[in-house]
């Protein structure tokens, strides 16, 4: 487990206190580029093996979604997983108010609300991936497995 000292995150935290074993990755944040491929890029991992972290709304329901960051949410492949209709995603401008994250920080652990949460089946084919740490210039590195059984998540198939 890496210790961050007064730079942990509350992700990082609850990993610890769950006894997952964990790395993290700091890198110099690009306001004007926060993609996952330049986050991928910035700390050595290839891209295949970093994902993001998106919000999407259902009829009643908020849901979070992790995908390989070169990857697009198909929106069909979502709904059909989650049972909904239909599945939007959620306004960059309501992100920090329904998950305590902004863009570019968003992990899918240690959200302020448990939402369902999914991850691309990709994730399995890895020892390891990596999610945003919670806040952007940190990511974490973690069994893909371990995680998922951490916020009692799904793996399926959710890009094209």
């Amino acid at each position: 487990m890496n210790k961050l000292g007064k730079n942990k995150t509350n992700a990082a935290r609850l990993l610890e206190q769950a006894g997952i074993s964990y790395e993290t990755y700091e890198y110099e944040p690009d306001e004007n580029n926060l993609s996952g491929e330049h986050v991928a890029a910035q700390i050595g991992i290839p891209p295949a093996q970093v994902f993001k972290t998106l919000v999407a709304r259902g009829k009643e329901e908020i849901y979070v979604f992790c995908i390989p960051v070169k990857e697009e949410l198909n929106l069909k492949k979502a709904a059909q997983v989650t049972g909904e209709k239909k599945i939007e995603m959620v306004h960059q401008k309501d992100l920090l108010g329904l998950t305590g994250y902004i863009r570019g920080g968003c992990s899918p652990i240690g959200m302020k609300k448990k939402y369902p949460t999914f991850m691309d089946e990709t994730a399995q084919l890895f020892d390891t991936v990596t999610v945003s740490a919670g806040v952007r210039g940190l990511q974490l590195e973690a069994d893909p497995v371990s995680l998922m059984k951490f916020v009692q998540g799904i793996f399926a198939d959710l890009t094209d």
